[in-house]
């Protein structure tokens, strides 16, 4: 009874109990680097641009954290998210804090 028990409770990819699963680090940590850079529009208005995403990446909640620790507006279109102001220095450290690779 009780090994059912802990065979429910072990992550079917990596083996470990699901308080300890590592397998979404890892799937962070094997994905390309995201691109941060600034681009300066019409008007002079900057916009940092996050690019280099797969498929895969949970691109909503990504925007949404940047957002959100930015205290910004900023969208998602053509594989990019556009963030309104110039924040590349402070993107960068929120992205590598959330477990992705970004220059």
């Amino acid at each position: 009874m009780d090994q059912d028990l802990l065979l429910s409770e072990t992550c079917s990819n990596c083996g470990f109990p699901l308080t300890d699963c590592v397998c979404d680090l890892l799937n962070k940590s094997t994905q390309a680097a995201l691109n941060v850079i600034v681009e300066k529009r019409r008007y002079r208005k900057n916009y940092t641009i996050v690019s280099g995403f797969d498929k895969d990446m949970d691109v909503k909640t990504i925007t949404k954290t940047l957002k959100t620790k930015l205290a910004c507006g900023g969208t998602f279109k053509n594989n990019k998210i556009e963030i309104q102001g110039a924040h590349k220095e402070k993107t960068i450290k929120i992205l590598k804090e959330m477990g992705y690779k970004a220059n």
